[in-house]
């Protein structure tokens, strides 16, 4: 496995104008595509690379009911409590980090994890293999947006929904070293005109699918070339997902 012609790709199938939207770095963090499509399009950039790594924003199959074993061990009773999820799920809500659940039947499941169920059995036919795999050129694994912003900034990121939101995380990516648009530039180019006339420069702010996959990317780059700077949580036999950090703190709240 040759770093420098490695290409790190970020899938995030969690919504936006389309189904999938994918960002790509090179092994020093440049941007080399930004873009969104159909699953034939993601399928079709991977195809054009020569080594690849690849994080995807979605689980890789449903929950085996890890969380409810261990309710049903505990020596407290939960009433009501959730069981409906992955042990990594489970894990990411203790630390204060809200992330969507997932069933475990697939038609239970909603349409973006079963967008990724095809990604990751299309990945597999393709050869890429579940990391970590020594010396193999494509590999993949999971990861997850919100908790990887939440990790690179130390607490719970704003909303995504918001331009405040994005502003943060491209701001976070930056700080990380992505090859990405500074977001103070945001700033530099607000005047009292153009505020007054509600003019302002959102062409330099990511949109939130695009920070998503700029986020995964990152992790894919992490995984291959610092991975003494990585953790995971959950487990193996329902699917962990890595973070961009050695040691996660017990609350992000």
């Amino acid at each position: 496995m040759i770093i420098d012609t490695m290409t790190f790709v970020g899938v995030d199938t969690a919504g936006g104008r389309t189904p999938f939207t994918y960002a790509a770095l090179d092994h020093r963090g440049k941007l080399q595509a930004l873009a969104d499509g159909s699953l034939e399009d993601v399928l079709a950039f991977l195809a054009g690379l020569g080594q690849a790594f690849v994080a995807v924003n979605a689980p890789p199959r449903p929950n085996i009911g890890l969380v409810k074993e261990r309710a049903s061990l505990s020596a407290v009773h939960f009433p009501g409590r959730n069981t409906e999820m992955r042990m990594a799920e489970s894990e990411l809500r203790e630390r204060g980090i809200q992330v969507a659940s997932t069933p475990s039947r697939r038609e239970m499941c909603a349409h973006w994890v079963q967008e990724g169920f095809s990604l990751y059995a299309h990945l597999s036919s393709a050869g890429f293999k579940p990391y970590p795999k020594g010396d193999e050129p494509f590999q993949w694994l999971e990861t997850h947006p919100q908790a990887c912003f939440a990790v690179l900034l130390g607490q719970l990121p704003l909303s995504r929904t918001t331009i405040e939101g994005r502003l943060q995380r491209q701001l976070a990516l930056f700080e990380a070293g992505l090859d990405v648009r500074d977001a103070m530039e945001y700033f530099e180019e607000i005047t009292r005109h153009r505020l007054l006339r509600g003019i302002l420069p959102v062409e330099q702010v990511y949109l939130a699918e695009e920070l998503d996959a700029l986020a995964a990317a990152h992790m894919a780059l992490m995984a291959a070339t610092e991975p003494e700077k990585i953790s995971a949580a959950g487990d193996a036999r329902e699917g962990l997902i890595y973070l961009p950090a050695s040691d996660l703190k017990e609350n992000y709240r």
